[in-house]
């Protein structure tokens, strides 16, 4: 008998299962980020500002973060695979209602739907991870769970600036629709319930406010959602500003953009990969040690080099550390903020998750208050993520407090 269900798994069910969970933890990143490079086409259909379009995208992560705190806590209590299957049925009626919306107030209002519908696939797929595995193993498993989730943020508008060669911008959303019947599909052949009846109602744990208490009572959990919003919040603030910098402001076409998206992938996907082998190693508090003081690097350049005239030349290299560092952080937050809490892994990542989703869909508006003429306000937005990332690690996670992975 061996210590947790994972191990049972044989290597191709394993990697099936882990394949069908990076699809479903994809769905969210994908339904928030692929139709950025459209927030031109947008802002001209409907004819109205940059902060308006880029308030669809708070709308979106409000409504993923509301979906997140419901769903989290609904899956501790009954399982996981129903809430996920309705959940990510609604996405798939909001998809379609935003690619048919008339106006950008039912546009908004779907967004915040649409976000809810894909919040499941997240923090469900997270919770059935933590499910199946512990240790390193959790550790490497999180990793591969979060180069989809690390990368799909940045490869989303890749895919998004294609599609519009060939599509009008509400084609993006029929694509989302067809991503979700598909996951659904998947969810129904492959994936079997990772928590069993006699593990919902255990003592002490089986309430609501058990598992809130038992999670925020946590001073490594406190810590890392912290670390972990605060690095979303820096990657939203390039994402609901890259778009029109790079096209308004240094004439990018859609195409070349999605290149500049590419090249940020490559950073996200060698920061993942780097991340689970390194905290294998070290310990996932040291790997942050590291990112966290990376992330305040990269900012620093993108400011002090726009403030020197380097055009694009000067904005490319830290963007692509920047997303490096974001890989390299977001395993281990996820390996730490659920390391504790088998007993209410869904109360933990929707929470997780929710804080991540609410700080990144205020930094869009406050990016959005500024003119969009050069890097320095996206800059200095990422830059005060990065610095609270690091007090946050410093001060509450406090690396040389938390105990080895086994």
């Amino acid at each position: 008998m061996t210590g947790h269900p994972g191990d049972e798994l044989t290597r191709s069910r394993r990697i099936t299962t882990l394949v069908v969970l990076g699809l479903l933890a994809g769905l969210g990143p994908f339904t928030i980020d692929l139709y950025l490079p459209a927030f031109p086409a947008l802002k001209h259909e409907f004819a109205t500002t940059d902060a308006t379009v880029q308030l669809t995208l708070s709308a979106t992560t409000l409504g993923f973060a509301l979906g997140q705190l419901i769903v989290g806590p609904l899956s501790d209590r009954v399982g996981r695979r129903r809430p996920l299957l309705v959940a990510t049925s609604v996405h798939v009626i909001a998809s379609v209602g935003v690619a048919l919306a008339p106006d950008i107030a039912s546009l908004l209002a779907l967004r915040v739907l649409q976000g809810f519908g894909a919040a499941a696939g997240t923090v469900v797929a997270m919770a059935m991870v933590r499910d199946l595995f512990s240790g390193k193993r959790l550790v490497t498993a999180l990793s591969r769970l979060a180069l989809v989730i690390g990368l799909a943020p940045i490869a989303a508008p890749v895919l998004g600036s294609w599609l519009l060669g060939i599509l009008h911008w509400r084609g993006l959303f029929w694509v989302l629709a067809g991503y979700a019947v598909l996951v659904i599909v998947l969810q129904v052949v492959f994936l079997r319930e990772t928590l069993p009846k006699h593990l919902r109602t255990l003592p002490g744990h089986s309430t609501l406010r058990q598992r809130y208490r038992a999670v925020l009572t946590d001073r490594v959990f406190v810590g890392v959602a912290i670390i972990g919003a605060s690095i979303f919040g820096g990657m939203f603030a390039y994402l609901s500003t890259s778009s029109l910098l790079l096209q308004e402001v240094y004439g990018f076409s859609a195409g070349e953009f999605g290149l500049i998206f590419a090249l940020c992938s490559l950073g996200v996907l060698a920061g993942t990969q780097t991340a689970g082998r390194a905290a294998n190693r070290v310990g996932p508090q040291w790997v942050l040690s590291v990112s966290t003081g990376l992330l305040v690097v990269a900012a620093i350049l993108i400011v002090t080099l726009d403030l020197a005239g380097g055009g694009v030349a000067g904005l490319v290299p830290p963007l692509i550390l920047y997303a490096f560092a974001f890989g390299l952080s977001m395993p281990c937050v996820q390996s730490l903020a659920l390391a504790n809490h088998a007993r209410e892994a869904g109360t933990a990542a929707s929470l997780l998750g929710a804080l991540n989703m609410s700080i990144a869909g205020l930094i869009s508006p406050v990016v959005g208050l500024f003119r969009i003429e050069n890097a320095i306000p996206m800059g200095v937005v990422m830059l005060a993520c990065g610095v609270l990332a690091t007090c946050a690690l410093w001060l509450v996670v406090q690396p040389r407090r938390v105990a080895p992975i086994e």
